[in-house]
């Protein structure tokens, strides 16, 4: 096989003014780099889309890693098979996961690999591997048990719940031991399959009504823990809620994304932290990748609850490095159910 000297890749074209459109992004042929020693050449099969891309986008730095640039290629979590190796330790065949997604192919470290580069698809489906058993999966098994500290009998409530985070954070909570599990997500088909294929007592639908409203009704007891993936109103929702003690992990804020709505608005949530000191509340914001030392812990158990089928894995399949760009505005408006993926070909 004659090695290519080019691949695909997706580039930022210019920085959304406003909401993300599809002529912010470009399909572009970039040179592939000779591979050096200790480096591999990975093709990649599938590609991960999450919604802290969003924040990446912006000029302002408001994330816990470098944003885009305009003209460069966007980067994140894929997974695919070396071609080529100069690494003993990771011949050619092996499947491995890495940050150099938004591409065709990419030159990288072994070192920089998950693990020395060793995923075993008999295990688990490839895509499983970036969605449940990946960082999605991971985030939500940390911001439970370590961030939370979930406890046999808690109510527990997640936002964002039918996204890739949700959808594990809901089955990995009932799984651990909550009593009752409730979500919230954006519409009827989506709350409907939270319960039936998620594990979720309960699921609000966050437009058709306020979440306060839909909590005093589906947890009237109060819950214990919040899973918190968006912010703003549901996580002022979600302080009126919370018992005396309760626990928030702090994931992810979409809300404070995209400027739709009025600083007033968003005024207003923030004042309801009064509710913390009332109620004596923790409140802990995460970032997964400190906690490495509990991956080892988080693979074995939720690839044993796989193997029993105590646990669904769901992803929203996009093809085409084409239409990755696509990909990124669907998710970011709810277009997806579990984790958001592009797979990729040749």
């Amino acid at each position: 096989m004659t090695r290519p000297r080019t691949t695909r890749v997706v580039c930022l074209v210019r920085r959304p003014a406003g909401e993300p459109l599809t002529t912010d992004f470009a399909v572009e042929e970039r040179p592939l780099p000779p591979l050096g020693e200790g480096q591999l050449l990975v093709r990649n099969l599938y590609m991960s889309v999450d919604p802290s891309m969003r924040g990446r986008l912006e000029s302002t730095e408001k994330h816990y890693t470098h944003n885009f640039t305009p003209g460069s290629p966007l980067d994140g979590r894929a997974l695919g098979v070396v071609e080529e190796s100069r690494c003993a330790a990771v011949p050619p065949g092996t499947y491995v996961r890495h940050q150099l997604g938004w591409r065709q192919r990419a030159v990288l470290d072994a070192a920089d690999t998950d693990g020395a580069g060793r995923i075993d698809p008999r295990l688990a489906p490839l895509p499983t591997w970036l969605g449940l058993l990946g960082q999605t999966g991971f985030t939500a098994y940390v911001g439970l048990t370590r961030i939370a500290e979930l406890r046999p009998g808690d109510t527990v409530l997640v936002s964002a719940a039918a996204g890739a985070v949700g959808t594990a954070a809901g089955q990995f909570a009932r799984l651990l031991g909550a009593e009752r599990v409730v979500g919230t997500a954006g519409g009827p088909d989506k709350c409907a399959l939270l319960v039936k294929e998620f594990g979720y007592d309960a699921a609000a639908d966050y437009r058709a009504e306020p979440v306060r409203d839909a909590l005093a009704r589906l947890a009237p007891d109060g819950i214990d823990v919040y899973f918190d993936n968006v912010g703003g109103e549901q996580l002022a929702a979600a302080l009126h809620a919370l018992r005396t003690g309760g626990r928030v992990a702090l994931c992810g804020m979409m809300s404070q994304f995209g400027g739709d709505r009025p600083a007033g608005q968003r005024s207003a949530d923030i004042n309801q932290l009064i509710q913390a000191v009332l109620k004596r509340l923790t409140l802990r914001g995460f970032i997964v990748r400190d906690h490495d030392d509990l991956r080892p812990e988080f693979e074995q158990r939720v690839a044993g609850w796989l193997a029993e089928g105590r646990i669904t894995a769901r992803e929203t399949v996009v093809d085409g490095l084409e239409n990755a760009a696509g990909a990124l505005l669907s998710l970011l408006g709810g277009g997806n159910v579990g984790k958001m993926l592009v797979r990729l070909a040749d």
